[in-house]
């Protein structure tokens, strides 16, 4: 049974069979030729960086991501971080994997009815079209339980709904404050947008990427979705569903970050706004919560923002 997680970690606590989910691992070699490991370690708190020097050969052979690993050896500090300098790994098999994978803090059924309420307020033939989708009985499951992304923000079971409801929220807003704006459209994009991305994370192993998500992406994969379920239905005119695939292809915003369009319509630029604001705020939220100092400032740079960040003060 597990009984210490990474949260309560500090410099100089000596683990000894503790049980974490190794979530990436990369073997090296030294200069003299000796092998080790760099490695990420995860339960439901966040996660810690490690290192295993002069691992032995047959301990190779199960550090793999994915596995539930016991872990001995030493927390430091290392580069104003915690890393473990590990000196044994075991595989585990006996776990509960709601112990090391971290969930959304709304509960999924209360969202899922939330989800439903937003679709019933589209006009058609985006109502149509979505429920075709989001609420088919075997993907829905995978849908609500999927995270938003591997870590940065959301990176939840459930984070992914979390993440897609808050910009529904968000583009309601921006839908009233600005006339021109197709609401029914713009929350079709937001419901549709990341709906690739239980096909790339395998919530059975850390949220690792899968053979579709590396070969694919989530975008590409949301297209082919969306094309498919519109034949398969009949109802959407082709301009609508072309603006529809635009608003998904374009919403990271850029080429660079993997768009293969930028966005070139009212819809399609306030979708990747309000992607971005939502995921930013998230990840600042997600990294002040954790690892302040006494004034409220984090120890080590956001990866996001790449600098420290300030805690907001209570309301």
């Amino acid at each position: 049974m597990k009984s210490t997680y990474i949260v309560d970690l500090t410099p100089k606590t000596e683990i000894i069979n503790e049980p974490f989910l190794l979530q990436e691992v990369a073997e090296r070699t030294t200069k003299d030729g000796r092998p080790f490991i760099l490695f990420t370690l995860r339960d439901k708190t966040g996660t810690l960086s490690g290192v295993f020097w002069d691992i032995p050969a047959s301990v190779l052979e199960y550090t793999r991501p994915g596995q539930v690993v016991l872990v001995s050896g030493r927390v430091n500090l290392y580069k104003d971080a915690l890393q473990i300098n590990a000196t044994d790994l075991n595989p585990s098999y006996a776990h509960d994997l709601a112990d090391f994978l971290p969930f959304s803090s709304r509960p999924i059924e209360e969202m899922v009815l939330e989800l439903r309420q937003i679709i019933e307020q589209l006009a058609e033939p985006w109502q149509g079209l979505v429920s075709h989708l989001l609420l088919n009985e075997a993907f829905l499951p995978q849908f609500t339980h999927a995270p938003a992304a591997r870590n940065m923000h959301h990176a939840t079971i459930g984070g992914l709904l979390e993440h897609t409801l808050s910009m529904a929220a968000i583009a309601n807003f921006m839908a009233g404050h600005y006339p021109l704006v197709n609401r029914s459209l713009l929350l079709t994009g937001v419901l549709l947008h990341d709906m690739g991305k239980p096909l790339e994370y395998d919530t059975d192993n850390s949220f690792a990427f899968t053979e579709d998500g590396r070969l694919i992406g989530h975008i590409v994969r949301a297209i082919v979705m969306i094309e498919t379920a519109a034949a398969e239905l009949g109802t959407v005119p082709p301009d609508d569903l072309r603006q529809l695939v635009h608003l998904v292809a374009s919403h990271h915003g850029n080429l660079e970050w993997g768009s293969p369009v930028v966005p070139k319509t009212l819809e399609a630029m306030l979708l990747h706004q309000i992607d971005l604001l939502d995921s930013r705020v998230q990840g600042f939220l997600e990294h002040t919560a954790t690892d302040t100092d006494a004034d409220g400032w984090t120890v080590k740079p956001s990866p996001m923002f790449r600098t420290e960040l300030k805690r907001p003060s209570p309301r």
